[in-house]
Protein backbone atom coordinates (compact mmCIF):
# COMPACT_ATOMS: atom_id res chain seq x y z
CA UNK A 1 0.00 0.00 0.00
CA UNK A 2 2.87 2.38 0.71
CA UNK A 3 4.12 1.84 -2.83
CA UNK A 4 0.64 2.59 -4.19
CA UNK A 5 0.54 5.83 -2.19
CA UNK A 6 3.90 6.86 -3.62
CA UNK A 7 2.76 6.13 -7.18
CA UNK A 8 -0.44 8.12 -6.65
CA UNK A 9 1.53 11.06 -5.29
CA UNK A 10 2.96 11.64 -8.78
CA UNK A 11 -0.47 11.90 -10.41
CA UNK A 12 -1.85 15.34 -11.30
CA UNK A 13 -4.38 16.75 -8.86
CA UNK A 14 -7.13 16.94 -11.50
CA UNK A 15 -6.85 13.19 -12.14
CA UNK A 16 -6.92 12.31 -8.45
CA UNK A 17 -9.98 14.52 -7.99
CA UNK A 18 -11.72 12.92 -10.98
CA UNK A 19 -11.13 9.44 -9.57
CA UNK A 20 -12.10 10.67 -6.12
CA UNK A 21 -15.42 11.97 -7.42
CA UNK A 22 -16.22 8.48 -8.69
CA UNK A 23 -15.10 6.94 -5.40
CA UNK A 24 -17.35 9.29 -3.44
CA UNK A 25 -20.43 8.33 -5.42
CA UNK A 26 -19.59 4.63 -5.21
CA UNK A 27 -19.36 4.85 -1.42
CA UNK A 28 -22.64 6.78 -1.30
CA UNK A 29 -24.40 4.23 -3.47
CA UNK A 30 -23.00 1.05 -1.95
CA UNK A 31 -23.04 1.86 1.78
CA UNK A 32 -26.50 2.32 3.20
CA UNK A 33 -25.13 3.28 6.64
CA UNK A 34 -22.93 6.00 5.17
CA UNK A 35 -25.68 7.29 2.89
CA UNK A 36 -28.26 7.51 5.67
CA UNK A 37 -25.83 9.31 7.99
CA UNK A 38 -24.83 11.72 5.20
CA UNK A 39 -28.46 12.64 4.47
CA UNK A 40 -29.47 12.76 8.15
CA UNK A 41 -26.65 15.18 9.01
CA UNK A 42 -27.56 17.46 6.11
CA UNK A 43 -31.22 17.29 7.12
CA UNK A 44 -30.35 18.51 10.62
CA UNK A 45 -28.69 21.55 9.02
CA UNK A 46 -31.91 22.23 7.08
CA UNK A 47 -30.19 21.98 3.72
CA UNK A 48 -31.91 20.65 0.59
CA UNK A 49 -30.38 17.97 -1.61
CA UNK A 50 -29.36 20.47 -4.28
CA UNK A 51 -27.16 22.28 -1.72
CA UNK A 52 -25.23 19.22 -0.58
CA UNK A 53 -25.29 16.91 -3.63
CA UNK A 54 -21.80 17.97 -4.72
CA UNK A 55 -20.46 16.94 -1.29
CA UNK A 56 -20.86 13.29 -2.30
CA UNK A 57 -18.11 13.58 -4.89
CA UNK A 58 -16.08 16.04 -2.81
CA UNK A 59 -15.83 13.47 -0.01
CA UNK A 60 -14.15 11.08 -2.41
CA UNK A 61 -11.79 13.79 -3.60
CA UNK A 62 -10.76 14.29 0.03
CA UNK A 63 -9.52 10.70 0.16
CA UNK A 64 -7.65 10.48 -3.13
CA UNK A 65 -5.91 13.85 -2.87
CA UNK A 66 -4.09 12.71 0.29
CA UNK A 67 -1.20 10.85 -1.43
CA UNK A 68 -0.37 14.00 -3.39
CA UNK A 69 -0.60 16.24 -0.33
CA UNK A 70 1.38 13.87 1.89
CA UNK A 71 4.09 12.66 -0.48
CA UNK A 72 3.92 14.68 -3.70
CA UNK A 73 5.13 18.06 -4.91
CA UNK A 74 3.44 21.20 -3.55
CA UNK A 75 0.04 22.14 -4.99
CA UNK A 76 -1.11 25.69 -5.86
CA UNK A 77 -2.55 27.56 -2.87
CA UNK A 78 -4.35 30.91 -2.82
CA UNK A 79 -5.22 32.89 0.30
CA UNK A 80 -8.28 34.82 1.41
CA UNK A 81 -7.78 36.56 4.75
CA UNK A 82 -4.02 36.14 5.21
CA UNK A 83 -3.97 39.62 6.76
CA UNK A 84 -5.65 38.21 9.86
CA UNK A 85 -2.73 35.81 10.36
CA UNK A 86 -0.19 38.56 9.76
CA UNK A 87 -1.90 40.86 12.28
CA UNK A 88 -1.97 38.19 15.00
CA UNK A 89 1.67 37.24 14.45
CA UNK A 90 2.67 40.91 14.53
CA UNK A 91 1.17 41.17 18.02
CA UNK A 92 3.36 38.30 19.17
CA UNK A 93 0.33 36.29 20.23
CA UNK A 94 -0.13 32.61 19.71
CA UNK A 95 -2.87 31.57 17.29
CA UNK A 96 -5.40 28.76 17.67
CA UNK A 97 -6.68 27.82 14.21
CA UNK A 98 -10.08 26.13 14.25
CA UNK A 99 -10.89 24.14 11.12
CA UNK A 100 -14.01 22.00 10.63
CA UNK A 101 -14.28 18.94 8.40
CA UNK A 102 -14.78 21.30 5.49
CA UNK A 103 -12.96 21.20 2.16
CA UNK A 104 -9.36 20.06 2.45
CA UNK A 105 -8.37 20.47 6.08
CA UNK A 106 -4.93 18.95 5.42
CA UNK A 107 -3.93 21.89 3.25
CA UNK A 108 -4.56 24.59 5.87
CA UNK A 109 -1.65 23.55 8.10
CA UNK A 110 0.65 22.89 5.14
CA UNK A 111 -0.15 26.28 3.61
CA UNK A 112 0.51 28.05 6.90
CA UNK A 113 3.87 26.30 7.27
CA UNK A 114 4.90 27.25 3.74
CA UNK A 115 3.96 30.91 4.11
CA UNK A 116 4.50 31.86 7.75
CA UNK A 117 6.81 29.36 9.45
CA UNK A 118 9.94 30.95 7.97
CA UNK A 119 9.48 33.75 10.53
CA UNK A 120 10.12 31.23 13.30
CA UNK A 121 6.43 30.63 14.07
CA UNK A 122 5.71 26.96 13.29
CA UNK A 123 2.32 25.31 13.62
CA UNK A 124 1.63 22.34 15.89
CA UNK A 125 -1.29 20.05 15.05
CA UNK A 126 -2.83 17.23 17.03
CA UNK A 127 -1.90 13.83 15.63
CA UNK A 128 -3.64 10.57 16.39
CA UNK A 129 -1.77 7.77 14.59
CA UNK A 130 -3.91 5.57 12.31
CA UNK A 131 -4.52 2.01 13.45
CA UNK A 132 -2.93 0.58 10.27
CA UNK A 133 0.82 0.22 10.77
CA UNK A 134 1.71 0.95 7.13
CA UNK A 135 -0.41 4.11 7.07
CA UNK A 136 0.93 5.34 10.40
CA UNK A 137 4.45 5.77 9.03
CA UNK A 138 3.19 7.55 5.91
CA UNK A 139 1.02 10.01 7.82
CA UNK A 140 3.62 10.73 10.48
CA UNK A 141 6.31 11.43 7.87
CA UNK A 142 3.96 13.70 5.90
CA UNK A 143 3.15 15.86 8.91
CA UNK A 144 6.71 16.20 10.18
CA UNK A 145 7.89 18.83 7.71
CA UNK A 146 9.58 22.22 8.03
CA UNK A 147 7.35 24.57 10.03
CA UNK A 148 4.82 21.85 10.87
CA UNK A 149 4.99 19.90 14.12
CA UNK A 150 2.72 17.25 15.60
CA UNK A 151 1.47 16.67 19.13
CA UNK A 152 -0.04 13.38 20.36
CA UNK A 153 -3.62 13.29 21.61
CA UNK A 154 -2.43 12.89 25.19
CA UNK A 155 -1.77 15.11 28.19
CA UNK A 156 1.82 15.57 27.02
CA UNK A 157 0.50 16.70 23.63
CA UNK A 158 -1.74 19.29 25.30
CA UNK A 159 1.21 20.60 27.31
CA UNK A 160 3.22 20.81 24.08
CA UNK A 161 0.51 22.94 22.47
CA UNK A 162 0.27 25.24 25.50
CA UNK A 163 4.03 25.84 25.41
CA UNK A 164 3.87 26.55 21.67
CA UNK A 165 1.13 29.15 22.15
CA UNK A 166 3.00 30.84 24.99
CA UNK A 167 5.97 31.17 22.61
CA UNK A 168 3.71 33.01 20.18
CA UNK A 169 3.41 30.04 17.79
CA UNK A 170 0.30 28.50 16.25
CA UNK A 171 -1.71 25.34 16.79
CA UNK A 172 -4.39 23.74 14.64
CA UNK A 173 -7.49 21.82 15.78
CA UNK A 174 -10.58 20.26 14.24
CA UNK A 175 -13.18 21.31 16.83
CA UNK A 176 -15.96 19.28 15.23
CA UNK A 177 -14.03 16.06 15.78
CA UNK A 178 -15.55 13.87 18.50
CA UNK A 179 -13.05 13.66 21.40
CA UNK A 180 -12.67 10.79 23.88
CA UNK A 181 -15.07 10.62 26.81
CA UNK A 182 -14.19 13.12 29.51
CA UNK A 183 -12.61 15.59 27.08
CA UNK A 184 -15.76 17.26 25.83
CA UNK A 185 -19.26 18.48 26.58
CA UNK A 186 -22.63 17.85 24.98
CA UNK A 187 -23.70 21.04 23.20
CA UNK A 188 -25.79 21.67 20.06
CA UNK A 189 -24.39 21.37 16.55
CA UNK A 190 -26.99 22.23 13.93
CA UNK A 191 -29.57 21.89 16.69
CA UNK A 192 -28.71 18.35 17.85
CA UNK A 193 -26.57 17.39 20.87
CA UNK A 194 -23.01 16.65 19.78
CA UNK A 195 -20.09 15.70 21.99
CA UNK A 196 -17.73 18.64 21.47
CA UNK A 197 -14.10 19.04 22.49
CA UNK A 198 -13.22 21.58 25.15
CA UNK A 199 -9.51 21.58 24.33
CA UNK A 200 -9.74 24.65 22.10
CA UNK A 201 -11.48 26.63 24.87
CA UNK A 202 -8.96 25.55 27.49
CA UNK A 203 -6.01 26.48 25.26
CA UNK A 204 -7.44 29.95 24.72
CA UNK A 205 -8.22 30.49 28.38
CA UNK A 206 -4.78 29.37 29.57
CA UNK A 207 -2.67 31.23 27.01
CA UNK A 208 -4.63 34.30 25.89
CA UNK A 209 -4.02 33.28 22.30
CA UNK A 210 -5.85 34.68 19.30
CA UNK A 211 -8.43 32.43 17.63
CA UNK A 212 -8.88 32.30 13.87
CA UNK A 213 -11.25 30.21 11.75
CA UNK A 214 -9.71 28.57 8.70
CA UNK A 215 -10.68 26.12 5.99
CA UNK A 216 -9.25 24.99 2.66
CA UNK A 217 -11.56 25.36 -0.33
CA UNK A 218 -10.98 22.76 -3.03
CA UNK A 219 -10.83 24.59 -6.36
CA UNK A 220 -12.43 23.01 -9.46
CA UNK A 221 -10.58 21.00 -12.09
CA UNK A 222 -7.57 20.34 -9.89
CA UNK A 223 -6.48 23.97 -9.84
CA UNK A 224 -5.40 23.73 -6.20
CA UNK A 225 -6.87 25.21 -3.04
CA UNK A 226 -7.85 28.50 -1.47
CA UNK A 227 -7.26 28.89 2.26
CA UNK A 228 -9.93 31.06 3.91
CA UNK A 229 -9.12 32.74 7.23
CA UNK A 230 -11.44 34.89 9.31
CA UNK A 231 -11.69 35.97 12.95
CA UNK A 232 -14.19 34.51 15.37
CA UNK A 233 -17.45 36.48 14.96
CA UNK A 234 -17.85 37.14 18.69
CA UNK A 235 -15.80 37.02 21.88
CA UNK A 236 -16.08 33.61 23.52
CA UNK A 237 -18.07 33.35 26.78
CA UNK A 238 -16.11 32.44 29.90
CA UNK A 239 -18.18 29.34 30.70
CA UNK A 240 -16.84 26.09 29.25
CA UNK A 241 -20.12 24.81 27.81
CA UNK A 242 -21.14 28.24 26.55
CA UNK A 243 -17.76 28.71 24.84
CA UNK A 244 -17.91 25.25 23.23
CA UNK A 245 -21.42 26.03 21.99
CA UNK A 246 -20.20 29.34 20.52
CA UNK A 247 -17.42 27.52 18.68
CA UNK A 248 -19.95 25.06 17.27
CA UNK A 249 -22.01 28.00 16.01
CA UNK A 250 -18.90 29.43 14.35
CA UNK A 251 -18.25 26.08 12.68
CA UNK A 252 -21.86 26.01 11.46
CA UNK A 253 -21.28 29.41 9.89
CA UNK A 254 -18.26 28.12 7.98
CA UNK A 255 -20.13 25.04 6.79
CA UNK A 256 -22.99 27.18 5.48
CA UNK A 257 -20.48 29.15 3.41
CA UNK A 258 -19.75 26.02 1.37
CA UNK A 259 -21.97 23.05 2.27
CA UNK A 260 -20.89 21.39 -0.98
CA UNK A 261 -17.51 20.61 0.59
CA UNK A 262 -18.48 19.60 4.11
CA UNK A 263 -17.89 16.00 5.17
CA UNK A 264 -21.56 15.22 5.83
CA UNK A 265 -20.80 11.53 6.20
CA UNK A 266 -18.72 12.11 9.35
CA UNK A 267 -20.30 10.56 12.45
CA UNK A 268 -20.55 13.88 14.28
CA UNK A 269 -23.24 12.74 16.72
CA UNK A 270 -21.70 9.43 17.81
CA UNK A 271 -20.98 8.45 21.38
CA UNK A 272 -17.40 9.29 22.43
CA UNK A 273 -14.91 6.49 22.77
CA UNK A 274 -13.29 5.69 26.10
CA UNK A 275 -10.03 7.45 26.81
CA UNK A 276 -7.19 4.94 26.61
Amino acid sequence: MTTLFKIMSYLPLWLLHAKGWVLGWLAFGLSGVYRRRFLANARLAGLPWRSIRAAVGESGKLVLELPRLWLGSPVPVLWAGAQHVEAALAQGRGIVFLTPHLGCFEITAQAYAQRFAAAGKPMTVLFRPPRQTWLRAVVQASRQRPGLLTAPTTLSGVKQMIKALKRGESVGLLPDQVPPRGMGVWVPFFGAPAYTMTLSVRLLQQTGACVLLAWGERLPWGQGFRVHVQPLPETLPTGLEEAASAINQAMEGLVRQCPQQYLWGYARYKQPRELL
